[in-house]
């Protein structure tokens, strides 16, 4: 921010973005820059020998893009409607935080229906690492009492990060923390949400068997691609889940 608008070159590189938006998102990474472009989420230019160029509207996209995520906990999808939906396709001077998204995401979750849709972005992105919260804020962010985060923390539901002799929550956590607080306003309790946990960690030895292969190749591409296959995987079983949801609850959605 420190050089003018005159002095600012045209474009940078993959690597000099990086440098330029490490400073607000210190998680931000080349390979998470290059997850978005594939995802068609952002697109640069290329040179004629491969090379990415980011020009001024490709960089406030991706601030913008990482805002979502960090601030809002939005999903790619959401994210991506947002950007679909605007028609000069940059929609950084128009930030209108997430009440846009909360109405792209309503009509999404309104259509039950709907038939899964396996290119969708997956469920796996990364929470905002950002966030460090001790106990006491995370029961304040949550909603919840510290014994209900204990309880949560009892079932594995959230797991603290131990910096030096203090413990920490972060993004993942909070989110956790946050939906078992809506869960819990139904009468849902910890103890009930273990199902999800157990779920979930079978659901991911599976999908580690499936990757494993191309993890022990031990090379760039390989584990791009070992990405790429949980990302996919992550979203069929998604959608699977929420067709098995709606089999089963079927006579009381058609009552």
């Amino acid at each position: 921010m420190s050089q003018s608008r005159q002095d600012a070159p045209s474009s940078l590189t993959i690597g000099e973005v990086l440098s330029l938006l490490q400073e607000e998102f210190p998680e931000i990474s080349i390979s998470k820059i290059r997850f978005l472009e594939s995802q068609g989420l952002i697109e640069p230019e290329r040179t004629p020998s491969g090379y990415r160029k980011f020009h001024p509207h490709d960089i406030e996209r991706l601030r913008w893009i990482l805002r979502q995520q960090r601030d809002n906990f939005l999903p790619l999808r959401v994210i991506r409607d947002k950007l679909d939906h605007d028609d000069e396709a940059d929609p950084a001077p128009s930030d209108d935080g997430d009440g846009g998204a909360a109405d792209v995401a309503t009509d999404e979750e309104q259509d039950g229906t709907s038939a899964p849709d396996p290119g969708r972005a997956s469920p796996l992105r990364v929470g905002p690492s950002t966030v460090s919260l001790t106990r006491d804020e995370l029961a304040a962010a949550s909603g919840l009492d510290i014994g209900a985060i204990v309880e949560l923390e009892r079932f594995g539901l959230v797991v603290a990060r131990a910096i030096g002799p203090s413990e920490y929550y972060d993004g993942e956590a909070l989110a956790v923390a946050r939906l078992a607080a809506a869960m819990r306003s139904y009468g849902v309790d910890a103890r009930h949400l273990r199902m999800y946990k157990s779920a979930a960690d079978r659901e991911a030895g599976v999908y580690e068997q499936v990757v494993l292969p191309l993890v022990r190749q031990r090379n760039p591409a390989a584990r791009q691609r070992a990405r790429a296959t949980l990302d996919e995987l992550a979203g069929l079983g998604q959608s699977l889940h929420q067709s098995l949801l709606r089999q089963a609850l079927r006579g009381y959605l058609e009552a």
